[in-house]
Parts: C-alpha cells; structure tokens; sequence
C-alpha cells in the first residue's frame, strides 16, 4: 500500500521547493548562523551534517519559524518562511521531528496520529459541539488515515498502545508518522536515528527511502555518517554555523576541510586521507565526542 500519493515527472528538470539564502542567526553573542545558503529539489534527501554544536538545529528551528534569524531570507515554494509562525509553516507543507522525541505520552499510537492531521480539518468548534454528520465523516476519515500512516511506518498492530510503552525505535516512527499525518511536501527529520541500533536504522532507511519514492522530499540532520553517506544525494557541510562544503555525498566525504572538521587539523594530508574521508571514521570520531567540543556551543 502507498499511503502517499506520488506525482513525478520522470522527464522534467528538478523543481526547487527551498531555497535559503544568505541567513544568520545570534544568541546574544554566539553567531550560531553565519550567511547560510542553499537549495533543495523536489525529490531529494538532503543531508545537512556538521560536528556538534555547528548550527544544525538552530537551522531547522529558523526553517520552521521556532527562532527569527537577523537577517536573510527562506522561501518555500513561494512562501517567505521567516515571515510565518510555526502552525503556518505546517500549513504550506513543513513537517519536521525534533532530535528529543516529542509525543503525547499518556495518548495512544493512533491518538497521537490524529492529533497531527488538524491542520488539514475542516471541522471548528461549532461541529464540535453540534457533533453534526460532517463532522463525524470527517472524525471517522482521520481516525482511518491515522492508522494507514501507522501501517506505512510498520507500528499498526501497535495503534492502540500508550506511546510512553512503544520502543525506542517505534516512538521514532510514531514520530514520523505524526509528522506525515500534516500532508508534507517536505519532510525535516532530526536526528531520526539518534539511539537506534543497527537493525531499526536500517528499517528507518528503508522509511525514508519510501517517503522519498511516494513524493515527499526529506531534509535530513543526522549524525550517522554511513546512513547519510548511503541515503543521501546531496550534503550541506556546517561548521561554526557557516557553510563549509556542499555536494555529492562523494565529493562532500573527500573534502579536505570536511576531513579535517571532523578528523582533525592535518588528517586530509595523511596517506589515503584525501582519496576518501571514510564514513566509519568520522562516524566513530563523532561518536566519541572527539570531534569540536559542546562546550560554549548554542546546539547540533
């Protein structure tokens, strides 16, 4: 089953659906954004990737209209980000998920489904109350896409449990699932994988790459390095909240200033360094917080 529906021009040029130019942010005085620029198409998965505390996720929360930035512009198709409040920006077709896993604890799987589907209701609080016949279509047709979403991500026999019960790597997907129930046109996950063991990254792979292939563009922050490296068909390297390499995975991975971001000051001139900036390694070096410190930093 696509829960999703697709519409794809196989023989067109890419359309671009984002584009953000030149934006900056500051946090007293932390310039946690500097001059930032870049562009997504429609049909991409765009990882943006950069060691802790490079500005990662004060760029989804400038996207998302969570922070203000002091200057610079993001327009998605034809609408001025900066410009909208956060319900809004999910109105044109921004959902995200955010790196702490944001659910309705004590609400089941398909509760917190149909909580993310009332920017696409109709009915107000006069239906509410007058529980007319529109009104309960419209109840029973949330209630039947919610569990097809849960049944896209692969937690539908789980639909009536207390999300607070569902595993690590289920709350993950109820997340998406949520974020989905918006209608989306692009979909910004953070950190998705974060806490995952191999097997349900693998799984979470497999949902991003459907979501991508059923039409809805996925803007990706993770610190997996090999997912990213394997998922993704564009990168945008941050580091101290500027841009510093954007490409291929491929090219991205054998930058020499990439390398060094995350390897060190003179690992790119090592032998073999600069044929290739091994995915493992930087994901290792990562991982063991060896990469620029936390501290004095505003986040990822």
């Amino acid at each position: 089953m696509s829960a999703i529906p697709v519409h794809r021009d196989q023989g067109a040029m890419p359309e671009l659906l984002l584009v953000v130019n030149r934006i900056s942010k500051r946090f007293g005085g932390l310039q946690a954004l500097s001059d930032v620029s870049f562009g997504i198409c429609k049909g991409d998965i765009y990882g943006l990737i950069g060691p802790n505390g490079a500005g990662k996720t004060t760029l989804f929360n400038v996207l998302t209209s969570l922070y203000q930035p002091e200057m610079g512009t993001a327009n998605f198709m034809g609408h001025q980000l900066t410009r909208l409040k956060p319900h809004e920006i999910a109105q044109v077709g921004i959902a995200r998920t955010f790196q702490n896993i944001r659910l309705f604890a004590n609400l089941s799987a398909i509760e917190n489904v149909m909580i993310g589907r009332h920017v696409r209701t109709r009915a107000g609080v006069l239906g509410a109350v007058l529980r007319n016949r529109a009104t309960l279509e419209e109840e029973r047709a949330i209630e039947q896409r919610a569990y097809e979403l849960l049944e896209y991500v692969g937690i539908a026999d789980r639909a009536n449990d207390i999300a607070r019960s569902l595993s690590y790597g289920d709350q993950r997907r109820l997340e998406i699932a949520r974020a989905l129930a918006t209608e989306p046109t692009l979909l910004a996950l953070d950190e998705p994988a974060a806490g995952m063991n191999p097997s349900e990254t693998v799984v979470l792979r497999q949902l991003i790459e459907k979501i991508r292939n059923d039409g809805v563009t996925v803007l990706l922050i993770e610190h997996d390095m090999k997912l990213v490296m394997g998922l993704c068909n564009r990168v945008l390297v941050l580091e101290y909240g500027r841009v510093l390499a954007e490409g291929k995975p491929s090219e991205v991975q054998r930058d020499p200033r990439v390398i060094e971001a995350y390897l060190g000051k003179g690992a790119a001139g090592q032998a073999g360094a600069a044929v290739a900036a091994p995915a493992s390694d930087i994901a290792a070096r990562q991982s063991t917080g060896a990469s620029h410190s936390n501290q004095g930093r505003h986040d990822s």
